[in-house]
């Protein structure tokens, strides 16, 4: 709609109409065909010769809309707009059945049983175009979509989370000390309490948790973010114990491998510098650096 020159590629997934989701209107046609349909339908009505096509892709949902060529000639865009603009209206209101089967469609026979199926009747006094009313509260997507994974933060604000919630959980009452064996030597490392992201949620500021809800996942992201430090299982924070995780595997891929290596002492290791019973691992065994001279 935003140009005559306009092209589209559409990879159909989630059902979902213009207003919220997708209706079943066939009981006959599985709720991926139908839906198939409905797609190609809008791109009928918006005047586009619609082909379809099937994507080499690992997924279930892997049929693609195609919009390349136009039904109509420049001079009727205003026409088609108009179209537009009522077969909207008639799915927002859902009233289909009772809607005028006039229809002032001049394309193929298909694409006029489809527009007269859609109950698509265009406005007499012809004023909503797409110079004036498009959907009323509709709003697009910006050119440039902001990060909101918790990555765009401040490392500051990241890391002063990271360290008020690691105390919150070292602080709680203890769960049992974790053991480790060391030449018959019993050696114990606090690994803290879990406790749930909502009782996380509640020991933090409101300035804090302010600055969280506008990312994707919020708390649980960040701290799933920084997996050195926390485990998040079943909507419960853990501290990570690194004598716990599994050595890596000899049968992974080469290239794997070789970038697991890459990666070894290369950023310091977070227990060692804040955790009062220092790193679980000795540092020959702890892949992350005990010091900036361990650093590569």
């Amino acid at each position: 709609r935003s140009s005559y020159s306009c092209c589209y590629f559409v990879l159909p997934c989630c059902f979902f109409d213009f207003h919220g989701k997708y209706s079943r209107r066939q009981s006959k046609k599985t709720q991926y065909r139908e839906y198939l349909d409905f797609v190609a339908q809008v791109g009928f009505v918006c005047g586009f010769h619609v082909e379809e096509d099937c994507l080499r892709i690992p997924s279930t949902k892997r049929v693609s809309l195609i919009g390349k060529s136009r039904t109509y000639p420049p001079a009727e865009h205003a026409l088609i707009d108009q179209q537009i603009t009522q077969f909207i209206n008639s799915r927002r209101t859902c009233a289909m059945a009772t809607c005028d089967r006039r229809v002032g469609f001049k394309h193929k026979d298909h694409c006029d049983a489809l527009c007269e199926e859609a109950g698509l009747e265009l406005p007499e006094d012809g004023t909503e175009t797409a110079d004036t009313i498009w959907m009323p509260g509709f709003q697009p997507r910006e050119k440039v979509e902001q990060i909101r994974n918790c990555a765009s933060l401040p490392r500051d604000f990241v890391d002063e989370v990271v360290l008020n919630v690691a105390n919150l959980l070292l602080s709680a009452a203890p769960q049992k000390s974790c053991s480790d064996v060391q030449g018959g030597n019993m050696n114990t490392w606090n690994q803290g309490e879990s406790l749930s992201l909502r009782e996380v949620a509640e020991h933090l500021n409101k300035e804090t948790l302010k600055k969280l809800k506008s990312e994707y996942g919020g708390l649980q992201t960040l701290l799933k973010n920084n997996h050195q430090v926390f485990e998040v299982l079943n909507g419960r924070v853990h501290i990570r114990d690194w004598r716990k995780e599994k050595p890596p595997s000899k049968t992974k891929p080469e290239v794997k491998r070789r970038l697991s290596a890459e990666a070894f002492k290369t950023r310091l290791c977070w227990f060692f510098i804040h955790h009062p019973d220092g790193c679980s691992l000795p540092s020959e065994a702890c892949p992350y650096a005990h010091g900036t001279e361990e650093l590569r």
